[in-house]
């Protein structure tokens, strides 16, 4: 008997149902071979875009949309992530398949697309309750390094993933954008948000190598096998995929792993910090053997990434506050702000990650 059961959605929430009638008109004319909806539920994780799950008489499949009061709208580009899956499906085994996107606003009121499910456990924090082996998470982990890697390896010129991004000047754009970004959706002031903006504009490295990154990659972006939760089967939310420095893909992880000494409130979001896995350090020396980057300056990319994840959290937050969700998490959300706003500094102080 396996330990999980693969992810279910349930009840859509208020103020995010679908039209079933105009989706259907829309299946009818530009995805056929979906069939007939049978039923649709939401999936309840996630603070980003909105993911339902559809039963046609075909099969299940995925519809993904933006949410209601979007802040940067490029991190909900539903027509940059569906090329993404495009690009990555036929030469990269762990994506889902795209079906088609719609860009016409008429439809449901935003872009979104269709794709095929990948049926699977994501791992996310509730599962600790379960008393995971350190043994699975152990094996699991180094799971999740290795996988990163070989997105990193992946040959982006052959396969025509370069189109998707700029690599010159990558890392000066992203700290400009997202401390714009903050700026736009500030809702009080916190001085440790404002000192460690300040402190990633004047110490930027000088980036030696250029890779494809997923750019959002931790556990419960990552689907597991139900009856061998050590491999993984598939890999989701490309989002904010792009062509640049592969360090702020490994800070942006870095930045959501935990260890148990860690703020609690941190720990609530994830497995990371649980017995078994590896240590953050260890994290950085398993991807080092197999890529031979140096990782000199890689607590920079880690203060980024922890200053991008309270950009994301307050962008959610400030959009919860002008009453465009209901969803009682995102209230909480400030609080997550601070918290990583006050790792950021200790990590500057400290330059340990």
């Amino acid at each position: 008997m396996s330990l999980f059961t693969p992810d279910q959605a349930g009840t859509i929430r208020s103020g995010e149902e679908i039209d079933l009638q105009v989706l259907q008109r829309y299946i009818d004319q530009e995805a056929s071979s979906l069939g007939r909806i049978m039923d649709v539920k939401q999936f309840p994780s996630g603070f980003s875009n909105l993911t339902y799950a559809l039963t046609t008489d075909t099969g299940e499949y995925v519809l993904r949309k933006p949410p209601a009061g979007v802040l940067g709208k490029s991190a909900h580009d539903m027509g940059r992530e569906y090329k993404v899956l495009q690009k990555l499906y036929p030469i990269f085994s762990k994506v889902p398949q795209p079906i088609s996107l719609c860009d016409d606003v008429s439809v449901l009121g935003v872009p979104f697309y269709l794709m095929t499910r990948l049926t699977g456990v994501i791992l996310r924090a509730h599962h600790a309750k379960q008393n995971l082996s350190p043994t699975l998470l152990q094996h699991l982990s180094e799971a999740l390094v290795d996988h990163l890697v070989l997105i990193h390896q992946l040959n982006i010129h052959e396969t025509g993933l370069i189109e998707l991004g700029k690599p010159e000047g990558y890392v000066h754009r992203q700290v400009e954008g997202w401390t714009q970004r903050y700026a736009q959706s500030e809702t009080e002031k916190i001085k440790a948000m404002t000192d460690v903006s300040e402190w990633i504009k004047h110490h930027q490295p000088v980036s030696s190598h250029v890779t494809f990154l997923h750019n959002d990659f931790k556990y419960d972006n990552v689907v597991v096998d139900v009856n061998e939760p050590t491999r993984i089967v598939g890999i989701l939310d490309w989002e904010m995929a792009t062509v640049g420095d592969p360090l702020m893909d490994v800070g942006a992880t870095l930045a959501y792993w935990c260890e148990s000494t860690d703020d609690p409130l941190a720990r609530m979001f994830n497995l990371s910090w649980l017995p078994g896995n590896l240590s953050r350090q260890q994290f950085i020396e398993r991807y080092a053997a197999q890529t031979g980057f140096n990782m000199a300056s890689l607590p920079f990319y880690y203060v980024f990434g922890l200053f991008k994840n309270a950009v994301v959290a307050q962008q959610i937050y400030a959009r919860w506050k002008k009453g465009y969700s209901q969803d009682p998490r995102f209230g909480q959300l400030i609080e997550v702000v601070k918290s990583l706003a006050a790792r950021a500094q200790k990590a500057i102080e400290t330059q340990h990650i």
